[in-house]
């Protein structure tokens, strides 16, 4: 069955991704799976400078999930543009830089040191961070503020923008859209739920940094419905995350609409999971007479919007 797909106008093998913070910068991963049978990487989160990150603990399983607080651990946008971008370009794969940053000007800069740098396809800005500028709040939860860093980031990148929606709001159409009329190309969502898990023989939380990001299966079905939501709402393509560990789960999302899927919590188990729900994708669309990927997407049966009681 044919896989390939196009993303903001870069060619995919496949619409299946290994998703940011979960295959590292990707060429650690090379004596395991082949890169290029891959639809593309997303990079470590990338600063300005170096991080450390949290502190230990950093991972706790949970019932159907994961959380984490790696705390954006990276080596920084120069080290990686000098030491980790140069082995990855041999591969055909294309390569996603993931953007952070704690202020609009830390995004900037990271992106015109990218600008510079061969053998990148894309960005995705990862919006979930706290503006420390304006008072703690995150550009993942208010509008105006992610508009703004949008439009200035559209001012910097020539190349496609991807902007990562946090699942901690109320309703995500809004934010979709803001990426979307400040010249967001497309939109990726979900990034982790916030979450908590109390040891009770000590009573302190299991994450060295208290407060965690939950991902894996047990996401799934809220994370498919938000990215269900933002394909209403917006018309830019958008990257279904959240919970997908087999060629079923990555169905479901391009059913709801989606163009392209990340995988991320499920290469913890098995960094070849990527490639794997790529190759179950193809035998799901084979079943269903399917010739292309196209044929598939967005056929989900209308439901009834979501409402309060």
């Amino acid at each position: 069955m044919r896989l390939d797909t196009v993303l903001c106008g870069i060619p995919l093998r496949n619409p299946v991704l290994a998703a940011s913070g979960t295959f590292g910068y990707g060429i650690e991963f090379a004596h395991i799976i082949d890169l290029n049978q891959l639809g593309g990487i997303i990079t470590k989160g990338l600063s300005r400078e170096p991080i450390a990150g949290n502190p230990a603990p950093r991972l706790w399983h949970t019932d159907g999930g994961m959380i984490n607080s790696v705390g954006l651990q990276n080596v920084g946008v120069a080290a990686f543009i000098h030491d980790k971008l140069p082995k990855l370009r041999p591969f055909s794969v294309p390569v996603i830089a993931n953007v952070f940053g704690y202020a609009i000007e830390d995004y900037l800069e990271v992106l015109r040191a990218l600008e510079d740098a061969e053998g990148i396809a894309a960005y995705e800005l990862n919006v979930s961070c706290p503006n420390t500028k304006e008072g703690g709040i995150f550009f993942s939860s208010d509008p105006g503020l992610l508009g703004s860093l949008v439009s200035r980031a559209r001012g910097v990148a020539k190349r496609p923008l991807i902007v990562k929606l946090s699942p901690n709001v109320a309703r995500i159409e809004p934010f979709a859209q803001a990426a979307e009329s400040s010249g967001a190309d497309a939109v990726s969502l979900v990034n982790t739920f916030v979450s908590l898990a109390i040891d009770p023989e000590t009573r302190r939380p299991r994450i060295g940094a208290g407060y965690g990001g939950l991902s894996g299966p047990a996401i799934k079905p809220i994370a498919l419905r938000m990215v269900a939501e933002a394909v209403a709402a917006v018309r830019i393509p958008v990257i279904g995350i959240g919970g997908i560990a087999s060629g079923e789960d990555a169905a479901e999302y391009l059913i709801a609409g989606a163009k392209a899927v990340q995988v991320g919590t499920a290469t913890f188990v098995d960094p070849r999971a990527p490639h794997q729900i790529a190759k179950q994708l193809a035998k799901i669309l084979g079943r269903m007479r399917a010739d292309s990927i196209e044929e598939f997407r967005g056929i989900v049966q209308s439901a009834p919007p979501c409402t309060a009681k």
